[in-house]
């Protein structure tokens, strides 16, 4: 029986002269980067934009071990360089957050409080 689907939602903050540059990159998002975000069993993944500085992200987790696939993700160099970029053009909601790949999580984790289908 396949593990059953978790769905994330997470926010961080964008900084306002980071827009254009953010929207850029995430056009042209390196292969590996989406190689690796496949490879740890993520689908479904979007991120969306409020025009004042919050960036919404959602996405389906359908593997078995999710802090093994971050902790593997994390492990990935080109993902690391990806992070420092685009953390550089972000401010976290998290107290103490430092970036992507170490410390406290950079994108806050949302709590589910509604569902349907």
């Amino acid at each position: 029986m396949p593990p059953p689907t978790r769905r994330i939602a997470q926010i961080v903050h964008l900084k306002p002269a980071a827009v254009a540059a953010y929207k850029e990159c995430h056009a042209n998002v390196w292969p590996e980067v989406l190689r690796q975000i496949h490879e740890c069993n993520i689908r479904d993944y979007s991120i969306f934009f409020d025009n004042e500085r919050t960036l919404f992200a959602t996405f389906k987790y359908i593997g078995e071990d999710y802090e093994g696939d971050m902790e593997r993700m994390r492990a990935n160099p080109k993902m690391r360089e990806w992070w420092a970029m685009t953390d550089g053009m972000q401010e976290s909601p998290i107290p103490g957050a430092v970036g992507s790949a170490e410390g406290p999580g950079w994108w806050k984790v949302l709590d589910q409080v509604f569902y349907t289908e």
